[in-house]
């Protein structure tokens, strides 16, 4: 892609953040899209060669999934959950080839549907979770890891100093896996996963 076609999609994927943060501030959570070296370094807790699909939690504009298929993910092995209306259509548009599913990533298997019993590789989340209850954050992480084979990451991003959801108690492990300066604001990722 030419330079001059990245700024215009960068544009585009601006105004439509922005359309969807004032519609919804709390769905968004964020004041600008996720940067690209962030949704990269995201991506790269992903095996390609697992051959299980990728599950992505709150796509918005898209930048984290191209970065999900530039890591080698085939669209078709790409599942994403998008709870806005006016993100989902417009990602459907930009990646016809993805699964893209309307819903709610709190009520996952209802969510689902009929892959409510499929083991995903990993899961790549750009839900703003500091927006929700400490026990529905712990509950999420929780039921995504039960369709992960075991050691195998939920990856989430946060611009809080320290993990958006508490290990203690869980089944799971939390570590830190980068710090993300270029991101406005910068950002944290996490990764959560239960021992193999």
């Amino acid at each position: 892609m030419n330079f001059s076609a990245r700024i215009v999609r960068r544009f585009d994927d601006e105004i439509r953040f922005f359309k969807g943060w004032i519609d919804g501030p709390k769905a968004v959570g964020a004041i600008m899209p996720t940067s690209s070296v962030t949704a990269r370094s995201m991506a790269s807790v992903i095996d390609p060669a697992s051959g299980l699909p990728v599950l992505e939690l709150g796509p918005g504009t898209g930048v984290i999934t191209r970065a999900i298929l530039a890591r080698g993910v085939a669209p078709s092995n790409l599942v994403s959950i998008e709870y806005s209306e006016d993100f989902h259509t417009r990602l459907k548009l930009d990646f016809p080839e993805v699964r893209f599913i309307r819903g709610d990533a709190f009520d996952l298997d209802a969510t689902l549907g009929e892959l409510s019993t499929s083991l995903f590789d990993s899961v790549i989340s750009g839900i703003p979770l500091l927006n929700f209850p400490m026990a529905q954050r712990v509950g999420l992480v929780e039921t995504l890891l039960d369709h992960l084979p075991p050691g195998r990451p939920v990856v989430q991003f946060s611009y809080g100093p320290i993990s958006p959801v508490a290990a203690r108690g869980t089944s799971f492990a939390v570590v830190h896996h980068d710090f993300v300066m270029r991101n406005v604001p910068p950002a944290r990722l996490w990764i959560y996963r239960r021992p193999v």
